[in-house]
């Protein structure tokens, strides 16, 4: 499962369709700890990412860069920042609006346990910078490809919604995806917070407190069981259309969860910003302080439709992804994708990592192609 402590890749454009956000998955109510905290503190690049505004924009280059790099999540600057290491002129396109952003913190990351998730992308960005990347703050409006050079070369248009553009030789998408959140009333307002969907980003957070699950497909009993283990006090809340077979009937009784298939009619706030439970239909209000749900996924392509990068289902009815072979290569010639735009299970440390592999494989074959045209201009050279 995704999670908005997990998770994904900030998109260049397009807002997020769960209620604020991230959904990632549910939010990691719990604060950081001090130790931890106090740690992060001395971190060079973390004062530098507090020095300044929140989300400074840095300059638009001028000329062909080599590598622009659409969201500005942990795929994105991961995958720009092995790519600035390397020498390479890269731009990252950052809308801001992480799928993460309602967490309050980071888990499952070695080193960054509890980090808040603005505060992880801020370092990201002045790591990205510290080795000549430049950041811009802004949407998408269209990526294209834009033929081949006079060389052979692969060339590709962004162009900005702000009127700005960019030429590039490479890109690499890492746009992130959206959630869709079953039409239940109060279910959107509470996303990230109260209603959450992975057991391991802030599964610990919530343990024994009273856990609602609402099972919106057949799959939502393995999650039945992921959070059986964190809480005793579970129960299934079954949406229409959705059948419970014999299997998971037993499983729930053998371990104390109930079954509710009475429809749910709205989620109960608590008035102070929380959760107090679910009204079904008929009018009872079952208490439940944590709501666990399991959205319908899907990659956000808006600003890339125009690349034209095929997508395919993902198993279980999860929604959808971005197709993609090795290190993230798409059948488009010079476009790469990474993070949950097409792995939409990938926690923050799983799309950080699919990002350093795209990177590393943008340039392995930017040098290639270097080293082709040099081969070109030499034999040129030998015949004059």
């Amino acid at each position: 499962m995704t999670s908005p402590t997990a998770s994904a890749s900030t998109p260049a454009s397009a807002s997020i369709s769960a209620s604020a956000s991230d959904a990632a998955s549910g939010t990691a109510p719990a604060s950081v700890p001090a130790d931890v905290a106090g740690s992060r503190a001395a971190s060079a690049f973390a004062a530098a990412a507090a020095a300044g505004p929140a989300h400074e924009s840095d300059p638009l280059p001028e000329g062909l860069i080599d590598v622009v790099v659409i969201g500005g999540g942990a795929a994105g600057l991961n995958g720009a920042l092995m790519l600035a290491r390397s020498r390479r002129s890269v731009v990252v396109i950052d809308s801001g609006d992480p799928r993460n952003a309602p967490a309050d913190g980071i888990h499952g990351l070695l080193g960054n346990e509890g980090t808040p998730p603005a505060e992880f992308l801020a370092r990201g960005r002045e790591e990205v910078r510290h080795y000549g990347g430049v950041i811009i703050s802004g949407a998408v409006a269209e990526a294209r490809p834009a033929g081949r050079s006079a060389d052979g070369d692969l060339r590709f248009t962004v162009d900005l919604v702000d009127g700005r553009r960019l030429a590039a030789r490479r890109v690499l998408v890492a746009t992130g995806l959206r959630d869709e959140l079953p039409a239940v009333p109060g279910l959107a307002e509470h996303w990230g917070h109260g209603v959450v969907h992975c057991p391991y980003c802030h599964g610990w957070e919530v343990r024994d407190q009273a856990i609602g699950v609402i099972a919106t497909r057949p799959a939502s009993f393995h999650q039945v069981l992921m959070f059986r283990q964190l809480s005793d006090d579970i129960i299934v809340f079954v949406a229409d259309g959705v059948e419970v077979d014999q299997a998971s009937r037993e499983r729930c009784a053998a371990l104390g969860v109930r079954i509710v298939e009475t429809g749910l009619e709205e989620v109960v706030g608590d008035g102070a910003g929380g959760i107090s439970g679910v009204r079904l239909v008929g009018g009872e209000v079952v208490p439940r302080s944590v709501l666990v749900v399991a959205t319908v996924m899907g990659p956000r392509l808006d600003g890339v439709d125009g690349l034209s990068l095929a997508t395919e289902e993902v198993p279980g009815g999860m929604g959808e992804k971005i197709s993609s072979g090795m290190a993230g290569a798409t059948e488009v010639p010079g476009v790469w994708v990474a993070g949950n735009a097409t792995d939409p299970g990938a926690q923050v440390g799983a799309a950080a990592a699919g990002g350093a592999l795209a990177g590393a494989h943008i340039n392995g074959m930017l040098v290639v192609a270097d080293a082709d045209r040099a081969v070109a201009a030499a034999r040129e050279h030998a015949a004059a």
